[in-house]
């Protein structure tokens, strides 16, 4: 019988680092003479984080959506198709950074049954200074997203903590094993964990399911599913029976734009313009094209910080820019960005 192919979930709020430690672990794995593959899932579609997945890993995109809801009944389709057709020795499922890691587990372990798939892993990976604000900032839908992504992993890495004063770790720690007391917890500077990890849970006997899992770690965050359903209230919208809806997914109130430029615009009038943007946008990325420039350019927001790297990629990519946040105006930013291509 086949041997199943090991699957990692990554999950973490929007710019805490998942793709930086999706590259550490790819090339950990190519050094080790074995296949990585990926699965990632973007809100907006277009795929920039998969921009930085080198081209010799196989990769398959599901974008527009959710995996936890508007496209997660393709999972298991996408998962058998990429091994079918790669052989891959591990799989990566990167979910958006808006995606609630309760709601893929079992879409997951469902996809094991067709593909002999096994879940070895629910890694979320915590930005300390968001965490560190939301959680002293109250309830924000924002705060319960990263509540249920704590509360749901078998492993926590605590990124950025050079970001955070050394005296607030603790209690940034403390915090987080209030939601989830069991997960073993590493504190990282860019996700700088050591790789043999994966070969640590990749070896470990038996599979990550979602009963099993709601029923263990989870318990204690109050995680519950039944028959494939989310059954913890705090999933569910106040108004079910007025709008029909059977489940709310905590992570509705995420907006994403994307805004593709017809020409090159301004270095610094785009750099201006992320300057001000409001704080309900906590998270943009972009390929973009400078007039004043001849390189091309990935951009990279998270949380008021930007950062951009120079690319020269094989083939021909869009001037495109995506923006996540909650609640803030599309429209204004639509004609913002707009403006740019109509300076000289």
């Amino acid at each position: 019988m086949t041997k199943a192919v090991p699957v990692h979930i990554l999950s973490g709020f929007l710019g805490s680092g998942k793709t930086t430690l999706l590259s550490q672990a790819i090339e950990y794995y190519k050094q080790s003479g074995k296949k990585p593959a990926v699965l990632m899932n973007e809100l907006g579609d277009v795929n920039l984080d998969g921009m930085l997945v080198e081209d010799d890993v196989p990769m398959t995109e599901m974008l527009s959506g959710c995996i936890c809801c508007t496209i997660r009944g393709d999972l298991g389709l996408e998962l058998r198709d990429l091994i079918r057709d790669n052989d891959p020795d591990v799989i990566f499922v990167e979910c958006t950074g808006a995606a609630n890691p309760i709601e893929i587990l079992d879409g997951v372990t469902d996809a094991s049954l067709l593909t002999e798939l096994e879940l070895k892993s629910v890694i979320t990976v915590i930005d300390a200074a968001q965490f560190q604000k939301q959680h002293e900032g109250g309830k924000s839908k924002t705060f319960r997203l990263m509540q249920d992504q704590i509360r749901c992993a078998t492993q926590l890495i605590l990124n950025k903590i050079d970001l955070v004063p050394t005296d607030a770790i603790a209690a940034i720690e403390k915090g987080i094993r209030e939601l989830n007391p069991v997960a073993p917890m590493t504190a990282t500077v860019r996700c700088q964990v050591d790789m043999s990890l994966f070969d640590r849970l990749t070896e470990a006997e038996g599979t990550v399911t979602a009963s099993e899992h709601a029923h263990s770690e989870a318990d204690h965050a109050h995680c519950h599913m039944e028959d494939g359903v989310c059954t913890d209230p705090s999933h569910h919208h106040d108004h079910h029976a007025e709008h029909g809806h059977e489940m709310h997914h905590s992570h509705d109130h995420v907006m994403v734009y994307t805004h593709y430029f017809s020409k090159p615009i301004d270095s610094e009038e785009f750099e201006a313009l992320v300057g001000r943007l409001p704080q309900e946008v906590y998270r943009a990325k972009g390929i973009l094209r400078f007039s004043d420039t001849a390189s091309l350019f990935l951009f990279q927001y998270a949380y008021r910080e930007m950062d951009f790297v120079k690319i020269t990629p094989k083939e021909d990519l869009p001037n495109v820019a995506v923006f996540i946040g909650e609640h803030f105006s599309k429209e204004r930013l639509a004609a913002e960005l707009a403006a740019l291509e109509r300076e000289d």
